[in-house]
């Protein structure tokens, strides 16, 4: 039986790898990377000489059929993220419901935990996060407002990714659903030398960045306080 291990990869700080990581990665026959040029740099501090080959949301369906083969040959592959836990709001999800409905239980699909951004920004965040609400990456147009609005009434924390080029929209918008004293932490270039996390009133943080415009940078993981 074939298996595709899912693999989480550092997220910025190369150490956060597990050791059954390293092994596997060092097993397996290919190892399927959303870049190739970053996932080599991690390959290359822990001498892990096994190719690769790229697959990301882009990837065309010749690439698919290629995986396919492999795994119909008996070959055991890897599936890497740029960064984090693979399939987490991340394109390796489509390939995952691919080989399962093309193979079933013909090849073993086996998780490897890793880093993730969300437990990372969780576990530092100071408040209560018994349950929470994951959101992935909030959509630019289309559901946006209606995230929003629930994210205003929820019981529950609620905590989403946002690119740094969109931010301060989120800033405003939470501002405009949540109001200005709603409680937020924001945490930024985790495990990075500049790891940061900016608590307080959305007010506040908002304050923050529009002082701090160099800040605006890197990933963010914005957790907002349930009401």
């Amino acid at each position: 039986m074939a298996t595709l291990y899912i693999i989480g990869t550092p997220i910025g700080n190369l150490e956060d790898i597990t050791l059954r990581a390293i092994r596997v990665l060092k097993e397996v026959d290919l190892i399927l990377c959303e870049d190739t040029r970053v996932t080599k740099r991690l390959l290359s501090k822990y001498a892990i000489g096994t190719g690769t080959m790229s697959y990301h949301a882009q990837s065309k369906l010749s690439k698919v059929d290629k995986i396919f083969e492999l795994l119909e040959g008996g070959k055991n592959l890897a599936l890497v993220s740029d960064a984090g836990t693979p399939c987490i709001s991340d394109p390796g999800v489509l390939l995952v419901s691919q080989v399962l409905e093309k193979f079933g239980d013909a090849v073993s699909i086996v998780p490897i935990p890793g880093p993730s951004a969300l437990v990372t920004a969780l576990s530092g965040a100071g408040i209560s996060v018994a349950d929470f609400v994951f959101l992935g990456f909030i959509p630019h147009k289309k559901g946006r407002e209606t995230l929003f609005k629930e994210i205003a009434v929820s019981k529950r924390v609620m905590v989403f990714y946002e690119s740094p080029h969109r931010i301060e929209k989120a800033l405003e918008s939470l501002e405009k659903f949540c109001g200005t004293e709603r409680k937020i932490i924001i945490a930024r270039e985790l495990t990075k030398i500049y790891e940061e996390f900016v608590r307080g009133s959305v007010a506040e943080v908002r304050a923050f960045f529009n002082a701090n415009k160099d800040k605006v940078r890197g990933e963010f993981v914005v957790i907002v306080d349930r009401v």
